[in-house]
């Protein structure tokens, strides 16, 4: 098959400013940054390519795995790299799906803006977490999307339960097995494989206790609220923010999924984004 040369060329710059930003950020990000790349998610996708059990303690005994496996999956080759490569990739993947996602749940310029510029999405794309994954998922339809916000429940799962409602309300039980049977099977499937590896992440809280953003249980109320609204209105948006206030247990840059709510009102968006700086300079000067 024989690609038009405009189409060639476009792939080419796409691919040599991907490097481009790729070696800029290795440059220019100190090589502090990217904790949770280094001591989370690199060593358990090393894991699973060597066929082990990423949610052995001893595999990142700093900061264990706990979120789904099939989180791993696109990092496996991105593992292989040097650790600041893999690092660096890493962030300019996050920057890009979260601007893509905010695009594609109808972001203008100047929200799409306020939520790059956030606190937890720059503490996301800084730490090298992978935030951007569950709430690419809010975008999918949800036999795909519910893949997505299960990596990390504390951030979408909330997502999962409109869905649930909204699938029955559609088309009854049938229509509520094909979105969620997919998802059911790999759950199984990975019990299997790693045992009941969703225990484990009661153990995150012992890990990070000095890190935990959770308001739980003081706003379990709200969460409960936004996703009975959500139903009521037969609106998503309303069930993005729930998950973190349903959570004990939510690192920082999990509060982004609230902010992705607010990407189709910018005076909200500006308001809280604003709020939460003014929160970071709190806590920084404290």
């Amino acid at each position: 098959m024989n690609f038009p040369r405009s189409k060639v060329i476009l792939i080419s710059l796409v691919i040599v400013s991907f490097i481009g930003f790729t070696f800029l950020i290795m440059k220019l990000v100190p090589a502090g940054l990217g904790i949770d790349w280094r001591l989370t998610y690199r060593p358990a996708a090393l894991a699973l390519l060597q066929g082990k059990n990423p949610y052995n303690v001893e595999v990142s005994p700093e900061a264990p795995f706990f979120a789904a496996p099939w989180g791993l999956i696109p990092f496996l080759p991105l593992a292989l790299l040097p650790v600041e490569a893999g690092r660096a990739v890493v962030m300019l993947i996050g920057i890009l799906v979260f601007a893509y996602t905010a695009y594609r749940l109808g972001a203008n310029p100047i929200t799409m803006a306020l939520f790059l510029l956030s606190p937890p999405v720059v503490h996301t794309i800084l730490n090298a977490n992978i935030e951007w994954l569950p709430i690419l998922g809010f975008t999918l339809p949800p036999p795909i999307g519910l893949f997505f916000i299960t990596i990390k429940p504390q951030t979408g799962f909330a997502v999962g339960i409109f869905w649930l409602f909204d699938s029955w309300r559609k088309g009854g039980l049938r229509l509520v097995i094909r979105n969620f049977a997919p998802v059911t099977i790999a759950f199984l499937l990975s019990f299997l494989i790693f045992g009941l590896w969703p225990l484990g992440m009661f153990g995150a809280i012992k890990y990070g206790t000095g890190f935990n953003s959770s308001l739980w249980p003081i706003s379990i109320p709200v969460g409960l609220v936004l996703i009975v609204t959500s139903i009521q209105k037969r609106k998503v948006e309303y069930a993005m923010p729930a998950s973190p206030c349903l959570s004990p247990y939510v690192l920082f840059h999990a509060w982004s999924s609230v902010l992705i709510a607010l990407i189709n009102s910018p005076l909200q968006m500006a308001t809280a984004v604003i709020g939460l700086w003014i929160v970071v300079a709190i806590r920084f000067f404290s």
